[in-house]
């Protein structure tokens, strides 16, 4: 397994975090298990009460164990007199601060069931008051997908309800997984662990929290936006002072202080975990220099702040230990970017520097909070590299290589054949080599993926990687990977049965990025073969839009066509009507058949241009070709 620094220099007798986990707690939910209107369960906490029962076994990282323990707790949480937090009922974390006439939500949790539960434990205990406000904090998901669950389009259509968000929230809401969405969730399986059984032998979370509720994923667009550090706002009697984080841990975020309370909320850009330069699922590469550079200006903003709160874990107490746990985050970020600038200018490469920075030095070598629970050093700094120098890493055997499986091929013939191989990954197994094993064993895989005995090696080689990992992610990852190797028999191929997607996200997307969303599905080869002209009446939004498919491309152009080229087909429906077919709720010719779509033309045209769209595969192989 990768190396792991010394675990002697982390001091195993501090309890302040143990204590800050559960401080304030005022109820808790019992159970701690969430369903749906259906009676599905889209949120178990108490799966994870064998992390507070047992002792940490040989097949967890203790530091890992330690992490994960703490993230079970859940709750209500007061904080300060007046602000609370909703913890362990999603990944993320709910601050509901309290008004002269309501509250104000923050970052309202991954789906409306989850924050419905979450809203209702806070309404037991402290009574029931409107929610005046809800504000997100930036653009993931799990931080407003269930925004349902604590208001309404019509409370914020009339004016009872306003939502607050940074600057670019809504294009980064709901553009960062549409073009790559299918590759991101699929790997998402794997970081996430989503396909694990929950114990000791496989899931334990994954460090900035235990995992991710299942329910209802909706959104309302922002009535308010936050524009420029040093914008105040006065909601329902409370002031927020707000700072913009823009390309930080994600491209549109912001902090905000309580100054009246001296509570500085800070979104994701600080947490009791090292975070992701680069996440595994897939993602632009964030900029680990200007994320450093906020927190400095955080810590001069807000320099009076007492209580320091999250988006996820667990607050920080204290002015020393708030300025503590800032600079200890700042500098750990400030030292990934400028060490690997450094090697990178003396002409390392990323997995080289990697290898040379696997651990912080000095006070951030024993601070519990810059562990690589979540991001890891050694991800990072490849991420770090990414972001300056690209893929390619200037030597000239890498500028045109083999794909995976011709290359496969080749390794294996020149080691002289697969069982060869696989003897020789033996070798490296049982001399605890197991990143060489693991090597080995893939060059076999890919070159004949039904050899069983390097399948079942690989996945033993994977699991030991997985329980040495004090990274949750990368546990997750070589667990599934096992996982999958050992279901034989199952087809990776497959597309699975079609899923109705949530028609709230498709409404948020403008019409545009509907279309462009198609682009990107267009069969290109078998496309060039057809000139195709459609035109798009929305009658409910007033939009014209003509669909252009020539050269194996897909043109979305607002209004009609230029020129004297007739459409083919014109389409007349309203927006929703469309967010319904694409969420498969409806079909283009039950909605035609019903009359919600009419068309004027050639109908035939809708087919082509329909079945020129492949469906993206929701299970596409990974550790096997």
């Amino acid at each position: 397994m990768p190396d792991q620094p010394d675990l002697p220099e982390l001091d195993w007798d501090d309890t302040t975090d143990q204590a800050n986990a559960i401080r304030g707690l005022i109820d808790r939910l019992e159970p701690c298990v969430v369903r749906n209107e259906a009676g599905r369960v889209v949120w178990d906490n108490d799966r994870w009460d064998f992390l507070n029962k047992d002792e940490c076994p040989d097949t967890v990282h203790p530091s890992l164990w330690r992490q994960s323990r703490l993230n079970t707790a859940q709750g209500l949480f007061e904080v300060a007199p007046g602000i609370y937090q909703v913890r362990g009922l999603d990944v993320s974390n709910m601050t509901i601060i309290e008004g002269e006439t309501g509250v104000v939500v923050v970052d309202p949790l991954t789906s409306k069931e989850v924050a419905a539960a979450g809203l209702g434990l806070y309404a037991r205990n402290r009574g029931e008051r409107p929610v005046k406000a809800v504000i997100y904090t930036h653009s993931h998901g799990d931080h407003f997908g269930g925004v349902l669950g604590v208001t309404t389009h019509a409370a914020v259509a009339a004016g009872e309800c306003a939502v607050i968000a940074p600057d670019g929230f809504m294009d980064h809401a709901v553009s960062e997984n549409v073009f790559a969405g299918p590759a991101m969730l699929r790997r998402a399986v794997y970081m996430y662990g989503r396909s694990l059984p929950v114990g000791p032998e496989a899931s334990v979370g994954f460090g900035l929290g235990q995992a991710l509720s299942t329910g209802t994923v909706g959104l309302i667009a922002p009535t308010r936006t936050i524009t420029e550090t040093g914008q105040e706002l006065v909601l329902d009697g409370v002031r927020l002072v707000f700072q913009l984080t823009p390309d930080t841990e994600a491209p549109s975020e912001m902090n905000f202080s309580l100054p009246d309370h001296r509570v500085l909320l800070i979104a994701e850009n600080v947490n009791h975990s090292l975070h992701n330069v680069l996440t595994l699922r897939g993602a632009q590469v964030r900029d680990a220099h200007a994320w450093a550079s906020y927190i400095t200006e955080s810590i001069r903003l807000f320099d009076g702040t007492e209580i320091l709160i999250g988006s996820h874990n667990w607050p920080t107490w204290g002015r020393d230990e708030v300025t503590r746990m800032l600079t200890q985050q700042r500098d750990a970020y400030a030292y990934l970017h400028d060490q690997t600038v450094r090697l990178m200018n003396r002409g390392l490469t990323g997995p080289e520097i990697a290898e040379e920075i696997q651990a912080f030095p000095g006070e951030l070598g024993r601070a519990w909070n810059v562990r690589g629970y979540y991001g890891s050093i050694s991800h990072n700094v490849k991420a770090v590299y990414q972001r300056y120098m690209g893929w390619y890493d200037g030597n000239p055997a890498h500028l045109w290589q083999h794909p995976p499986v011709e290359q496969a091929r080749r390794y294996v013939a020149a080691i002289g054949g697969a069982d060869a191989t696989v003897a020789s990954a033996r070798e490296a197994f049982e001399a605890d080599d197991l990143r060489w094993a693991a090597e080995l064993l893939n060059h076999v895989l890919f070159a004949e993926p039904g050899h069983t005995e390097a399948r079942e090696l690989q996945a033993e080689t994977y699991e030991r990687l997985g329980f040495g990992q004090e990274n949750g992610t990368w546990r997750n990852i070589y667990l599934t990977g096992a996982k999958e190797l050992r279901e034989a028999g199952q087809d990776r191929r497959r597309t699975g049965a079609p899923g109705k997607d949530s028609v709230d996200m498709l409404a948020a997307l403008s019409t545009g990025q509907i279309f462009e969303s198609m682009a990107v599905r267009l069969d290109g080869p078998r496309a060039a073969a057809h000139r195709l002209l459609l035109r798009w009446e929305f009658t409910d939004t007033d939009e014209v839009w003509t669909l252009l498919v020539g050269n194996g491309v897909l043109t979305p152009m607002r209004g009609d066509a230029p020129g004297a080229e007739a459409p083919q087909l014109t389409l007349r429906l309203k927006r929703s009507t469309l967010d319904l077919i694409l969420a498969q709720h409806s079909t283009f010719p039950e909605s035609i058949g019903s009359g919600a779509v009419t068309v004027e033309g050639d109908v035939t045209v809708l087919a082509t241009f329909h079945g020129l769209l492949e469906k993206p595969a929701r299970n596409f192989p990974i550790v096997l070709p």
